[in-house]
């Protein structure tokens, strides 16, 4: 059954063109072609890519959080309390109404004690800005060694400068050394990426990354052993799709397949484009306070806490600090 499934998998006419088998691209004459095998690395290299980001943050981007002057805020933490703690970590971290009735006879607190609680138990929860800068130092400091890297492998190549040369005697194309690294670092990063993500800081497109590097792990991986080398490198060095694919052959499986990755890619790129411009837009009118992705941290006022139980009263507008009275109150006499 297994070996069915796997004979299925890396049937030719699924991934290679017409005419062309597996065997067409075994090592002879001095040439070198992508395996899969070849991706095995990609995994020890993720969690060596793991410890050096963990050394880098607080030896590198730690001190120069500090020389740049990025401060902690101070969060006002929830006490201890076991009935309200079993609660978040079992039930959820937003208790309904009726929740919160009856936690507040459990815990013998008030209402407003409980929602109180729960809202700096959330916000204890939210990642610091410490946090935040560290992670946005690695991944700046790894795309711009990456990208140098990336074009350096590449400018010299001819189909740098013209795309026939991209597919000119595709599959039947050798890879170099260069190549060879260039695509395992890019992949196990992408490894790292999707293994640290549970720790990473959670964003409001968290499940939008995780599309994005599965997709990008897919897409660089099935082009390795599928030998889409020169496209892959154009791409990942650019980021950036080539104008067409497979132009010397008619379209198969795989054609469609990685067209279907990178548009899965595509989607995700119009989706954080809409963020930054509307980032944009709100910077220059002056009102951008925070990342778009952020959650809002909730502070002590929110969720009606200001709002006076029983008597239903409204909070009054104030002038220089000072409540303005009702000038239509009618005078005592």
């Amino acid at each position: 059954m297994l070996q069915t499934l796997y004979d299925y998998f890396w049937w030719e006419r699924l991934w290679l063109p017409v005419n062309l088998t597996w065997a067409d691209l075994e090592d002879r004459d001095g040439r070198i072609y992508a395996k899969a095998s070849d991706l095995y690395i990609t995994l020890p290299l993720a969690l060596l890519f793991l410890i050096v980001r963990y050394f880098f943050e607080i030896y590198v981007a730690t001190p120069l959080a500090a020389l740049l002057n990025v401060k902690e805020k101070t969060r006002l933490r929830a006490s201890p309390n076991p009935t309200l703690e079993n609660f978040y970590c079992t039930s959820g971290k937003h208790p309904k109404q009726a929740e919160v009735e009856l936690l507040s006879r459990q815990s013998g607190l008030s209402s407003r004690q409980v929602e109180r609680w729960f809202r700096r138990r959330r916000n204890q929860d939210r990642p610091s800005l410490l946090k935040k800068f560290r992670e946005a130092s690695w991944r700046f400091t790894f795309y711009l060694i990456a990208f140098i890297a990336g074009m350096a492998v590449i400018v010299d190549k001819p189909w740098f400068y013209d795309m026939k040369e991209v597919w000119k005697g595709y599959p039947i194309q050798s890879t170099i050394p260069s190549q060879y690294w260039y695509y395992m670092i890019e992949l196990s990063f992408y490894w790292s990426l999707l293994f640290s993500i549970a720790s990473d800081v959670k964003r409001k497109d968290f499940k939008e990354q995780v599309i994005h590097h599965v997709a990008t792990i897919i897409l660089i991986s099935f082009s390795w052993f599928a030998n889409y080398i020169r496209a892959g490198t154009l791409i990942m060095a650019l980021h950036d799709s080539s104008d067409y694919l497979l132009e010397l052959y008619p379209a198969f499986f795989g054609y469609y397949f990685f067209n279907f990755m990178m548009g899965v890619l595509q989607v995700l790129h119009i989706f954080w484009a809409y963020l930054i411009l509307r980032m944009a837009h709100k910077f220059v009118t002056g009102k951008l306070v925070e990342d778009e992705r952020s959650d809002r941290e909730e502070t002590e006022s929110s969720e009606g806490e200001e709002a006076v139980t029983g008597g239903g009263m409204k909070s009054h507008h104030l002038a220089n600090g000072h409540p303005v009275l009702n000038n239509n109150h009618r005078k005592n006499d």
